[in-house]
């Protein structure tokens, strides 16, 4: 079993940045991944970044060059800094983590983005 928590969102301005936090507790071994998600209103949960247990990544196109996600597996932390933010980035962001150990995805609650225009 994994627990996932995320922090850090808010409102924000147009061009501005935000950092949210995902920290992670319970049975953490054999986690092959961890990702971020994003879900505009109406819309469906999308994949934004994520990083494999190797250190490789992968981004949206629609954030690259613009989120970076990072780690510290000391912490059992993630992160996703957000630079240059735009009002389609609202919405609520989700962390995800997968494991091997049990073949489960696990999912935190979310937190909410707002990005003014």
């Amino acid at each position: 079993q994994v627990q996932l928590v995320e922090s850090g969102g808010g409102l924000v301005q147009a061009g501005g940045s935000l950092r949210l936090s995902c920290a992670a507790s319970g049975r953490l071994n054999s986690i092959e991944s961890t990702s971020w998600f994003h879900q505009a209103p109406g819309k469906q949960r999308e994949l934004v970044a994520q990083i494999f247990s190797s250190g490789s990544t992968n981004y949206a196109d629609s954030v690259k060059g613009r989120f970076t996600i990072a780690r510290d597996n000391a912490e059992n932390m993630v992160y996703l800094q957000m630079n240059s933010l735009r009002a389609e980035d609202t919405g609520v962001y989700y962390c995800n983590v997968y494991s091997l150990y049990d073949e489960m995805n696990y999912w935190g609650e979310g937190t909410l983005v707002t990005v003014s225009s």
